[in-house]
């Protein structure tokens, strides 16, 4: 292991290490100001921020949490990145910032590089940051078992490093813990931000109330008791205009043994159902709009079911019935940039009230290794194969299409046009067929380390004084319904096992993940950074002078030729998603590439003879931009090939 004066001496490396980047924005010449004097349009995503594997001496005040941070006696730079030593024995290629393309956690050196280069880049340009969790280092070494206080410590650390980015200098310190902050602040529960991983119990348990501390300047007064609860709560980030709901997807997880789906009325993510149904309500009657956001996203598929089915089915049915509210759905805890799509089509109402009972599924490990996301991420797109072709605008041909093709005394009746039957099965001219998650890579190196700066539409609320955030109470009731809908929907529960949400009245238009309108997501620009290079240039026993930590552009949806994303409405995605799952793609989505092909032939006097002749090869270059971009960039083109055989397109 490293000796400790060098362990010290990287330590203060990466406390004082002062980054640069020319990355879209100017460098901050002066501290945050008490409030943002116009909303910028944008917001950060970042989830898997810090697995640090650190020792800590925690002790509890009736204020504070206090945390003595010792140096890292853990991940060891220049260590062995095995799975037996985890980047914390051994003699091997752990980098300064990380170890690339392996299980290792994140060194104490990633987390103040990304800090400050959000400092230094996006702090003025920012409206505020989703969270979704994943804050402590993995359980991966038997050696050094992880312990609660560690656990607590590390979420406390995270707290740390957003107020030094984006504290209010004035008042940090005043009586109202949530008025601290220049923007707002949406964290959330990942399943390693708990002991041990994966099993939360029905609360209030001692993990929402060290967190409801823990998170006290992010959560407001008003929602500490449904924290306290469940662990779900909800921050308007716009106030008036736009909440974050932090949904504790945990309750939800297939691999919590401690939940069983949410059919039943003793189960928490029935609870939690319930009190999304209210709240969202709440917000459709007010005006606003919603994003939800957590930490494990409803992935499902055949070798893939992340939560439980009814608890699915719920989520489903509830993105339906509110979709005049809801703006979409941001998860983490996969570690890979991609979307999925949930059908409206799978729902069963049976399956929803409990009268039957879901085919239950083995429960797996939730980490997704190379071979199993290569798995998944083929199921998906064998999946969007059966999407409905796009089909063209109305043409002159189909408006003079009838039957029968004869005047024979008959009413005239006109056959749908190919136009009309594919809007037809995807929910209408706004595809509410379906609804989108999109599922965000992490800062934890598995890959490459990444984060997402979404844009939205700001049309009419640039002028509005009363949507600037300045932190403090504010908005809608956390509980409490009109005393007849109380009474209405008492009665219904005596014939059924849940309330359905009410549907948007058929005089709304589409809500703003559907049709391009205020607070609709205009797009994301997908930020990563290159520790093979960094790592490099950083190499003992001589860094280069040039040397710096930096985030640089992977992809920017708005200007992408490959995507073609002109919005992240849904039927962008649909379509998108159709491209994918294309085995046979238009050749606009074909890129071709020659490859040599060695054909051994015998001639007369019977010697085998070499010849080598290329062979034009088409690839669906859209699976494999998403491919490649599900890993970061850090996999290359040839590996991605043998292993998604590509040559098959």
């Amino acid at each position: 292991m490293i000796s400790r004066h060098l362990g010290l001496l990287l330590l203060w490396t990466a406390l004082s290490y002062c980054t640069a980047n020319p990355f879209l924005q100017k460098p901050l010449a002066s501290a945050p100001t008490p409030g943002p004097d116009k909303l910028h349009g944008r917001f950060l995503h970042i989830t898997g921020i810090f697995h640090l594997p650190m020792s800590f001496h925690i002790s509890h005040t009736s204020t504070d949490v206090l945390i003595d941070v010792h140096p890292d006696r853990f991940y060891s730079r220049a260590s062995s990145t095995d799975s037996d030593n985890a980047c914390h024995w051994g003699r091997g290629s752990a980098g300064l910032y990380g170890a690339e393309n392996t299980d290792c956690d994140s060194p104490v050196a990633l987390l103040n590089a990304t800090f400050q280069w959000i400092a230094e880049n996006l702090r003025d340009s920012i409206d505020f940051i989703v969270w979704t969790g994943d804050s402590a280092r993995h359980d991966n070494d038997e050696l050094i078992p992880r312990t609660e206080d560690e656990v607590i410590g590390l979420n406390e650390l995270l707290v740390t490093k957003f107020v030094e980015v984006f504290g209010k200098e004035d008042n940090i310190n005043d009586t109202d813990p949530t008025n601290d902050f220049t923007v707002p602040i949406v964290p959330n529960f990942g399943n390693n931000d708990i002991l041990p991983h994966n099993i939360f119990t029905p609360g209030p348990n001692r993990w929402t109330m060290d967190y409801a501390h823990v998170w006290r300047k992010f959560i407001p007064e008003e929602q500490r008791h449904a924290f306290e609860r469940g662990g779900w709560f909800f921050v308007e980030v716009i106030p008036n205009h736009l909440a974050v709901f932090s949904l504790n997807t945990l309750y939800f997880f297939n691999n919590n043994p401690a939940a069983d789906g949410c059919a039943e009325r003793s189960e928490p993510g029935y609870e939690q159902f319930e009190w999304l149904r209210v709240q969202l309500q709440f917000v459709r009657q007010r005006g606003m709009k919603a994003i939800l956001m957590g930490h494990v996203p409803p992935a499902r598929t055949e070798s893939k079911h992340s939560w439980g089915e009814t608890c699915w089915q719920k989520y489903t049915l509830w993105l339906q019935q509110y979709r005049d509210v809801v703006v979409g759905g941001l998860y983490g805890h996969m570690n890979i940039d991609h979307f999925m799509l949930q059908d409206t089509r799978q729902l069963d109402m049976k399956l929803m009230n409990g009268l039957v009972r879901p085919a239950r599924k083995p429960r797996k490990s939730s980490d997704l290794s190379i071979q199993s996301s290569a798995e998944y991420l083929t199921e998906l797109r064998e999946g969007w194969s059966q999407l409905p072709e796009k089909a063209e605008a109305f043409t002159e041909e189909d408006q003079d299409d009838i039957w029968p093709p004869f005047n024979l005394g008959m009413e005239k009746k006109r056959r749908k046009s190919n136009h009309e039957r594919f809007l037809e099965k995807i929910g209408g001219e706004w595809g509410e067929r379906y609804s989108a998650t999109l599922v965000g890579a992490s800062i934890v190196p598995n890959y490459y380390p990444t984060m997402r700066v979404f844009e939205y539409n700001t049309t009419g609320l640039q002028h509005d004084s009363s949507n600037l955030y300045i932190g403090g109470r504010h908005g809608m009731p956390s509980a409490g319904h009109d005393k007849l809908e109380m009474y209405e929907e008492s009665k219904y529960l005596e014939k059924h096992s849940f309330v359905k949400p009410k549907p948007p009245s058929k005089s709304q238009p589409p809500g703003p993940a559907y049709s391009p309108q205020p607070l609709s997501l205009l797009g994301y620009t997908q930020l990563f950074a290159n520790l093979t290079k960094i790592n490099a240039a950083f190499a003992l026993p001589r860094a280069s002078p040039a040397a710096q930590f930096a985030y640089e552009l992977e992809y920017n949806t708005r200007n992408d030729s490959i995507f073609g994303l002109e919005d992240l409405t849904m039927r962008n995605y649909i379509d998108l998603a159709a491209r994918i799952g294309r085995y046979r793609p238009k050749r606009d989505d074909l890129s071709f590439e020659d490859v040599e092909e060695k054909d051994c032939s015998v001639n007369k006097n019977k010697h085998k003879k070499k010849k080598h002749h290329k062979k034009r090869r088409a690839i669906n270059k859209v699976w494999f931009a998403f491919v490649s971009r599900a890993f970061v960039g850090a996999k290359d083109e040839d590996s991605i090939r043998d292993q998604f055989g590509m040559d098959d397109d």
